[in-house]
């Protein structure tokens, strides 16, 4: 019976602890936010929006669609669930330490505010963008976790609203910390270390 190999009802298991680890992160992201909007730097310059609207769309629409759907993509093997959820909870308790230590330095979009700091400590020794690194790494732990289905196509979405606010946040602090950030860059992987694109700088 499919959600029930393995002697687990993945199917609960999944449900629960994908919404128990993306509501832990909606509610500090929120409390965040109220926190900034009273005690962080004023904004000095701001990119151009991302696309959050549309991994908004997309997320909408894949959640709403009926699971019946999705049952050609689904893959109930239960070493599979495991690994998904031993890497959603790390990828979780990642995301979160990358936050807290940000700080008054978070922003919902790429910005630079007033005494900007270049964070290189904690996670940031990790990835240059350890938030992201762990959002997406919740993304693979959720969709291995869910059985892949749907969550394949949030993955793919998520992917690409990452590359895109990575890419405006590095040509403002490229430009903030002209010398300090190519050393930064050439230290550190940006988000997964050994891959082409998401690992370290390739050198010229």
């Amino acid at each position: 019976m499919i959600g029930t190999a393995g002697g687990w009802d993945w199917n609960a298991v999944s449900g629960v602890s994908i919404s128990a680890c993306w509501l832990l992160i909606g509610l500090v992201w929120a409390a965040g936010a109220v926190y900034n909007a009273r005690r962080a730097p004023a904004v000095r310059v701001r990119s151009a929006p991302g696309q959050a609207l549309l991994f908004a769309v997309v997320l909408f629409v894949v959640l709403q669609t009926p699971q019946a759907a999705w049952r050609w993509g689904t893959v109930d093997l239960p070493w599979l669930r495991a690994l998904g959820l031993a890497l959603l909870v790390l990828a979780t308790a990642f995301t979160l330490w990358a936050r807290v230590v940000l700080g008054t330095m978070w922003s919902s979009t790429a910005v630079l505010k007033q005494d900007h700091a270049l964070r290189t400590d904690g996670p940031y020794r990790v990835t240059r963008h350890p938030i992201y690194t762990g959002m997406l790494g919740m993304l693979v732990g959720t969709a291995l976790l869910g059985g892949v289905g749907r969550w394949a196509v949030v993955l793919a979405a998520g992917a690409v609203y990452a590359a895109a606010k990575i890419r405006a946040e590095e040509r403002l602090l490229g430009a903030e910390f002209p010398e300090d950030y190519p050393r930064y860059r050439e230290r550190v992987p940006q988000l997964v270390p050994g891959l082409p694109g998401l690992g370290r700088p390739r050198r010229r």
